[in-house]
């Protein structure tokens, strides 16, 4: 039996993926009081401490920019950033911490991509996400709009996305078109449902994924990552040569 056949069989017992290979987080959200992530700094702390102990040298969270919701900005933003770092150096956690932002698609992320208003990781990549009821109608545009101003687009949990379903052939077009797919760890777990998880099997095993992250919120979330580390796909997906998080 193959190795390929052998991973995936029923009865193979993976040891847990040291997610120390990944190098960096990417989708978190980490900055305490500004969106429905970390409410005070000892969250932080208790997740960015999971994090080092998992493995992660480095995270990069991304809190929500909402206009309608989360009406964050860059200098709210950075400027939580820098009391984590305080904290973070105080409390002596070995792990580095770098913020961008999940700009969600709405009227507004036009107007913040012409005045390059745009919080940016690695070499000028940018994380979006898209509404979970229906497909926006100018999803094309808004990654057309991206390249043309130098940015670099990461779709977040496209897995998540009802309208995505086995729509692999449009997932493979926003890639041809330069947008790079982010995959959340914690749907291979059955988290958000099984056609959800499914979705992220499927799409491992495509090749359609380009960076995975946590996506993480609160300390359950890194507990629920850290119970699906056997998982095959999780292997599978891991060891990808071309995966972002390696590079950032």
């Amino acid at each position: 039996m193959s190795f390929f056949k052998n991973i995936f069989s029923k009865k193979a017992k993976l040891p847990p993926v040291d997610l120390s290979i990944l190098g960096t987080d990417l989708h978190s959200h980490l900055i305490p009081g500004i969106d429905d992530g970390a409410k005070t700094i000892d969250d932080s702390l208790k997740m960015l401490r999971r994090f080092s102990e998992l493995g992660y040298q480095k995270v990069i969270t991304t809190p929500h920019i909402m206009s309608d919701y989360y009406k964050n900005t860059p200098e709210i933003i950075l400027g939580g950033l820098e009391k984590v770092n305080q904290a973070i150096k105080t409390e002596g956690i070995k792990i580095k911490i770098e913020a961008a932002a999940e700009y969600y698609l709405d009227y507004h992320l036009e107007e913040l991509i012409k005045a390059k208003n745009i919080l940016t990781f690695g070499n000028n990549h940018v994380l979006f996400e898209l509404s979970f009821s229906n497909e926006p109608p100018r999803v094309i545009e808004i990654i057309f709009a991206f390249l043309t101003e130098g940015y670099k687009p990461i779709m977040a949990h496209v897995e998540r996305y009802p309208f995505y379903f086995n729509q692999f052939d449009k997932i493979q077009e926003f890639k041809n078109r330069g947008c790079l797919i982010q995959l959340n760890i914690n749907s291979l777990s059955g988290q958000y449902g099984q056609e959800v998880k499914l979705m992220a099997e499927r799409m491992i095993e495509k090749g359609l994924v380009d960076v995975v992250g946590s996506d993480c919120h609160h300390i359950g979330h890194l507990e629920l990552l850290n119970s699906v580390r056997t998982n095959p796909f999780l292997h599978k997906v891991v060891n990808q040569s071309n995966l972002l998080n390696k590079k950032l």
